[in-house]
């Protein structure tokens, strides 16, 4: 448990991780690992989701099935396990099942933060990328996932072995025909990054859109999360754009994400690239 339940730091594989209260009537905590913010949750109420690029995600499921029916997650990176948290709360019953590489981070965080007694999600240990290949070694079969997360994070880095065209084929793979796929990325204008991201995506299924939070054709705007629905049917909340709420991110959707795709490249296993790093001088 958090020894004041303000703040906890332990160390992993030469690494430090913090667990920092943040907001105290939810029981809010946020995660960083090695001063870079993961997650954050709350204790009290897991509908309370912090970052924009979460919530976003959240209403993409919301909008995937009916109000309140369970389904099947499977979320690649989950560090304090919000969306896994989101997704008992809203569709409870729905079997889930959480891919984490950092096994000492994410029992420490599971000590500190417990899910709830009632969430029917098993926790896997091992790189994504390889389980998806495999499918040995889960806790809950990988098959026909209706709703699929991957936030696959390496600290502040996505690393191309699962950002590939090789890598998506396995997660459509293993997906409902038309299960909804979520990517979390970084990246900030030109976005040749997240464009080529995109256009990967594209390759593999059917109908494919980008929210983000800033304008995606300001060449000034910041470096800042991007999501990728993808979906081997219709990305429902493209459609919907009103489901995002009353402050609307910027969605690309058809002929816009064509557009703004352009000629960017497909990555493959032979020339993918890690995430743009975010030291580089031209994000500062």
């Amino acid at each position: 448990m958090l020894a004041d339940r303000r703040r906890f730091s332990f160390s992993f594989d030469g690494r430090k991780a913090t667990l920092k209260r943040v907001h105290r009537a939810s029981e809010s905590y946020e995660l960083s690992v090695d001063g870079v913010a993961q997650s954050v949750v709350s204790l009290t109420d897991a509908r309370l989701l912090s970052w924009p690029y979460v919530q976003h995600i959240a209403r993409a499921i919301d909008a995937a099935a009916a109000p309140g029916a369970p389904v099947f997650a499977v979320h690649l990176g989950a560090g304090a396990m919000a969306l896994p948290r989101y997704v008992a709360v809203t569709r409870a019953g729905s079997p889930q099942l959480v891919v984490e590489f950092e096994r000492e981070l994410c029992e420490a965080v599971l000590a500190a933060l417990p899910l709830p007694e009632a969430a029917d999600i098993a926790v896997a240990y091992g790189d994504a990328r390889a389980l998806a290949e495999t499918g040995s070694g889960l806790e809950r079969e990988w098959r026909g996932a209706e709703v699929t997360v991957v936030d696959l994070w390496d600290a502040a880095t996505i690393r191309a072995h699962v950002a590939s065209l090789e890598f998506y084929r396995l997660v459509a793979g293993r997906s409902a025909p038309e299960g909804l796929v979520a990517v979390n990325l970084l990246d900030g204008h030109p976005f040749e990054y997240a464009r080529a991201q995109a256009a990967t995506l594209r390759e593999v299924f059917a109908d494919v859109a980008v929210v983000t939070d800033f304008d995606p054709d300001d060449a000034e705007g910041p470096l800042g999360n991007v999501v990728v629905l993808a979906s081997g049917g219709a990305v429902a909340v493209a459609a919907h754009p009103e489901l995002f709420g009353d402050e609307k991110p910027f969605v690309l959707h058809g002929a816009a994400l064509d557009a703004w795709i352009g000629d960017a490249r497909v990555l493959t296993d032979a020339d993918g690239v890690d995430s743009p790093d975010i030291d580089d001088p031209r994000w500062a």
